[in-house]
């Protein structure tokens, strides 16, 4: 178990009171269905009624077996995800999701080093918030994440390289037609690298470039990103064509998949 922390104090009161309070004011109405998984029911009552009481319909499960029923009965535009679950954990259901697509999800877990983190995102995971929070943190986060596979980017339009299509209206990535499933992390990052082909972009530049898209991206992130884009676009990841890292500088998005570009 772990303590509960509110922006008003720790305790589930705090929590109680903010929901009452409808919280943070909605900027606009929401109906935008969210599925908290977590076996602990007090803590996944409490968030169901802040987000609740912020404009979100909620459904909660406290296992693989509930999430999966939940999803089947109302499919989630997010999913809240605790990482340690009776059962099958959270990381073996992440990777269920991400499998076949999958909505968002936002990964939480009382167990908040660097390690966790880390596999979370690599796994697939669009955000990772280490417990206790605050519900207006995680507010925040619901609303960057589902913002982030919402919002039209700037210069709409598509961009090919080789095989793939890269669909920014639709945020979409697709191989002859088929689509190639990806975290909104990944199209992401995919997108700044095909805005800036042929140069070499820094890791501090592309977080940099992140924070226009992403509320929180950290530089080990970056790294786990790119590898799992690798094993998406790359006919041999372990020798990139179109996702080079040039050594000492950072990393360089070639469209043609040329070596010298």
């Amino acid at each position: 178990m772990f303590q509960l922390v509110s922006d008003q104090g720790p305790g589930a009161a705090g929590w109680r009171g903010l929901a009452a309070k409808g919280g943070v004011a909605v900027i606009e109405e929401t109906r935008q269905r969210i599925l908290v998984v977590d076996d602990d029911v007090a803590l996944r009552g409490l968030i169901a009624s802040y987000l609740e009481a912020n404009g979100f319909l909620v459904d909660g499960a406290g296992d693989g077996r509930e999430m999966r029923v939940a999803i089947d009965r109302h499919p989630p535009d997010l999913i809240v995800l605790d990482l340690m679950l009776p059962g099958e954990d959270g990381l073996s259901l992440l990777r269920g999701l991400r499998a076949t697509g999958g909505p968002p999800v936002i990964m939480v877990s009382a167990r908040g080093d660097e390690v966790d983190r880390v596999v979370g995102l690599e796994v697939g995971a669009d955000d990772y918030l280490p417990k206790p929070f605050g519900p207006r943190e995680l507010l925040a986060r619901v609303r960057a994440v589902l913002r982030r596979g919402q919002a039209p980017s700037a210069g709409n339009g598509s961009i090919s390289f080789g095989p793939f299509r890269l669909d920014k209206l639709s945020h979409t990535l697709t191989r002859d037609d088929i689509e190639v499933p990806l975290t909104s992390g990944e199209f992401n990052l995919l997108r700044i690298f095909a805005e800036h082909p042929n140069q070499v972009l820094t890791r501090d530049h592309l977080v940099s470039l992140l924070r226009g898209f992403e509320r929180t991206p950290f530089d080990r992130s970056i790294d786990v990103r790119i590898t799992r884009l690798r094993r998406k676009i790359e006919a041999v990841p372990e020798a990139p064509l179109h996702l080079r890292t040039v050594w000492g500088e950072g990393y360089l998005f070639s469209p043609r998949g040329d070596p010298r570009s």
